[in-house]
């Protein structure tokens, strides 16, 4: 762990043996911290903060030490791609992509730490100026997933120091090495002391301090909803800004008029990408009745096709599922489904691959016959498990579409250029695509409606998430008010 500018075991000695999801191989041991490392690693973030020179840095040296950090992480991205599929066991190319939006992301809020000057405002009292200013809000307690250990961790981290914080990382403890290098890499790159610190441990000690301490004053936090209710819950102790990113069940609307080749093809991509280990995975498809079959038929076909197996092979499509406790998850799922109603048209098993059996691999599964109120239709998986509804009209669509707890992303797929963007409009999702399903990148926000989270990641937005507002009255000609002569 990385506290105070240190290089530190867990204060209790104690270690966690992480392995490959791929064969269960050992891949290293990590150390296990406790709350009381969290409240040392809290304390450190304090006293930077509060006495030291981060915050007062100018905004413009900030950001040159940011930008920094994405050249270091360009400059070690093979190394950092490999720990990641080790890791995760995603495939290299996914790992290789992440790390260089991982990259972006540093560059891009290097590059805009100093663009906010302020805004002078004009002030309806005579002989007085105003502006308002933005400023960092102080310690920051960051807790990041597994499925995308690095990338998530570098949507808090950039904007967090770019805009003048001190932090505290905790990452998930069972994917933890791309942010130890990642700190490795913020170390040579000049953050200074104390400004951030990483924590390795589980979130019912590590991550309930950091939620919970008063010397923290944000937490932000990448994860399941009932997670993030706790954490809303253990934020009020001194009402510290919170901001969440809670998942979702996000629809993929393909209307008759719709390429056919490229809906097939995304709606694949939508789902089975990661293994479906996606925030953002479209799996619920949303066809419209005519074209219901020849889409289905086309979607099973392929998926029979999709080679599982060693992140590292070049052949490789999808990778395992990360834990065997997240594969008995799925897999309940899929016997919900089935209990439920629903069709299984393909996958639903383990595969009977001999290679394959000592990973946390599960089959690419489709359902169809799917009813809105099924649990498999309204519940995060989190897995490779697509379901399939119908619906006749374009109204029809977007009450289904909408017809969930969450919101956070949604696609649309039409070749009618006014009904993409009109059902787009009625989406109450905090991103929709229009015949395209996954892309982001640094420069736009991210995040979600409903009970799909709080506040906003990337853009401009995801800068000022991290800062407070300020309004500075002058009275440029001060006298005597006389009210109480």
């Amino acid at each position: 762990m990385y506290i105070n500018g240190e290089w530190v075991d867990a204060r209790s000695g104690e270690t966690r043996v992480i392995i490959n999801p791929y064969n269960q191989e050992q891949i290293a041991t990590a150390a296990e911290g406790n709350t009381e490392d969290a409240k040392l690693a809290i304390q450190a973030a304090r006293e930077a903060f509060d006495e030291g020179s981060w915050a007062k840095k100018p905004a413009n040296e900030r950001g040159e030490i940011v930008y920094t950090i994405g050249k270091l992480i360009q400059r070690d991205l093979q190394e950092m791609a490999e720990i990641e599929t080790l890791d995760s066991g995603k495939t290299l190319e996914e790992s290789i992509e992440d790390m260089g939006d991982i990259a972006s992301v540093f560059l891009y809020f290097g590059g805009l730490a100093d663009k906010d000057g302020g805004e002078v405002i004009e002030s309806p009292i005579p002989d007085s100026e105003s502006k308002v200013v933005r400023e960092p809000v102080g310690v920051c307690g960051q807790i990041t997933p597994w499925n995308y250990p690095l990338l998530q961790a570098a949507w808090k981290i950039a904007p967090a120091l770019a805009a003048g914080n001190t932090i505290v990382l905790k990452p998930s403890e069972i994917t933890p090495f791309t942010s130890v290098k990642v700190f490795e890499l913020m170390e040579e790159a000049g953050v200074p002391k104390g400004v951030a610190n990483l924590v390795l441990g589980p979130g019912h000690n590590v991550g309930a301090e950091l939620a919970e301490s008063k010397d923290v004053d944000l937490i932000s936090f990448t994860g399941g909803i009932a997670t993030g209710q706790k954490i809303m819950q253990a934020a009020s102790t001194n009402m510290k800004k919170v901001a969440l990113e809670l998942g979702g069940k996000n629809p993929n609307i393909v209307f008759a008029d719709a390429d056919f080749e490229t809906a097939v093809d995304q709606a694949m991509n939508a789902v089975f990408f990661h293994a479906g280990q996606v925030c953002s995975a479209g799996s619920r498809l949303l066809v419209e009745e005519s074209l219901h079959d020849d889409l289905v038929e086309e979607l099973v076909k392929r998926t029979k096709n999709i080679k599982l197996g060693d992140g590292f092979a070049e052949d490789t499509m999808s990778g395992p599922l990360i834990s065997a406790d997240h594969r008995d998850k799925v897999e309940s799922y899929v016997k919900i489904g089935q209990e439920e109603g629903a069709k299984l048209e393909v996958g639903g098993a383990r595969p009977e691959d001999p290679e394959l059996q000592d990973g946390f691999f599960y089959l690419p599964t489709i359902f169809t016959n799917c009813e809105h109120n099924m649990r498999i239709v309204q519940e995060e998986v989190f897995g490779p498990v697509l379901t399939i509804e119908t619906f006749k009209t374009e109204e029809e669509a977007v009450e289904k579409a909408n017809d969930t707890i969450y919101g956070l992303a949604g696609a649309v797929f039409t070749t009618d250029i006014d009904k993409g963007q009109r059902v787009a409009g009625k989406l109450r999702m905090g991103t929709v695509w229009i015949n395209d399903f996954h892309p982001y990148f640094a420069q736009a926000p991210w995040g979600g409606f409903k009970q799909s989270g709080v506040g906003r990641e990337l853009g401009k937005a995801g800068l000022e998430e991290y800062t407070e507002v300020k309004h500075v009255y002058r009275n440029t000609n001060p006298a005597p008010v006389g009210w109480f002569n």
